[in-house]
């Protein structure tokens, strides 16, 4: 049996989430701030994360330090995956991503998704609510609005316009169809309107180093292992365009035998998400769970010592 690393997306965000980072987490944030010639340490408050730069940093920053972390303990995952932002940390646990490299990458995406959409845009989960209903909802209200997270089979994130995002949610209230809920995230992610600002990372990708994983890394876009390093390139600089495939990605860890499914820091939203899909396995947060259980844990269902 195989177990699973997930790191959250934004919206997972937490104010003071990097002062509470285990051991060894202040060398990456020293690293990173050389690299970015500023205290990223101060960019965790509730008013730094504000700025979509300021929480896609802390997400990479906390998911990196708590996955070293865990490497030092406990056996290496058999997979890694990360909900949009959360590629970036995977990739980096992975070894096909230099953390200064991600530092640099993730600053730059987030710089150039809040430039493109400072503000009147976001996401929205729709939950208790299918696909083709979603879908109906969408073609209605037309206009800047589009299909962004399959998390679940019963929810469904969608991204654009504040206007035609309310309007969604109107029609689905009007009809008994589900709870519609604002997200923290202030730019429409994983949708056509962010195809500029992912060409412009693409540009500044090209010029970076990736190596072929050394833990397998399952792309959550196209819900499949990516090995080659031309492929994980073009997997990161373009997710910030393209649609999640969260479920897919967790049946498909399921399908190649993973039993644990391990959350990294902050919070626990993926792992409300993982129980249905691994209901005869384990799905825990870092977050709520003490480290030697989770190493028992890797020990036994992975059957490393």
């Amino acid at each position: 049996m195989s177990s699973l690393w997930a790191f959250p997306g934004q919206g997972a965000q937490q104010p003071g989430m990097l002062q509470r980072l285990p051991e060894g987490g202040a060398a990456v944030l020293e690293e990173a701030s050389d690299v970015l010639g500023e205290d990223v340490s101060t960019l965790d408050s509730a008013q730094a994360l504000q700025c979509t730069r300021a929480v896609q940093l802390c997400l990479l920053l906390a998911g990196v330090a708590w996955a070293r972390w865990l490497l030092q303990r406990s056996p290496a995952a058999d997979y890694v995956a990360g909900l949009s932002i959360g590629a970036y940390p995977a990739a980096v646990t992975a070894g096909a991503l230099a953390l200064a490299d991600a530092v640099r990458l993730v600053a730059l995406r987030g710089e150039l998704m809040q430039r493109a959409y400072p503000q009147g845009y976001g996401m929205t989960a729709l939950s208790g609510l299918d696909l083709a209903s979603a879908e109906r909802l969408l073609a209605e209200v037309g206009g800047e609005v589009y299909l962004a997270n399959l998390n679940s089979d019963n929810q469904i994130v969608i991204a654009g316009s504040d206007t035609a995002m309310a309007e969604v949610a109107a029609r689905a209230r009007a009809r008994g169809q589900g709870v519609a809920l604002r997200l923290a995230v202030s730019v429409p992610s994983h949708c056509a309107l962010l195809d500029g600002p992912a060409r412009q990372l693409a540009t500044a990708f090209a010029g970076i180093e990736l190596r072929r994983p050394r833990i397998s890394y399952l792309s959550g876009s196209t819900a499949r292992p990516i090995h080659d390093p031309q492929r994980l390139r073009d997997d990161l600089a373009g997710n910030m365009a393209r649609l999640v495939d969260w479920r897919a990605t967790l049946r498909n860890a399921y399908e190649r035998g993973v039993r644990l499914h391990l959350e990294m820091p902050p919070g626990s939203v993926l792992s409300g998400l993982a129980r249905p899909v691994f209901e005869q396995g384990r799905v825990l947060a870092l977050d709520a769970t003490r480290w030697d259980t989770v190493d028992a844990l890797m020990r036994q269902e992975v059957g490393r010592y």
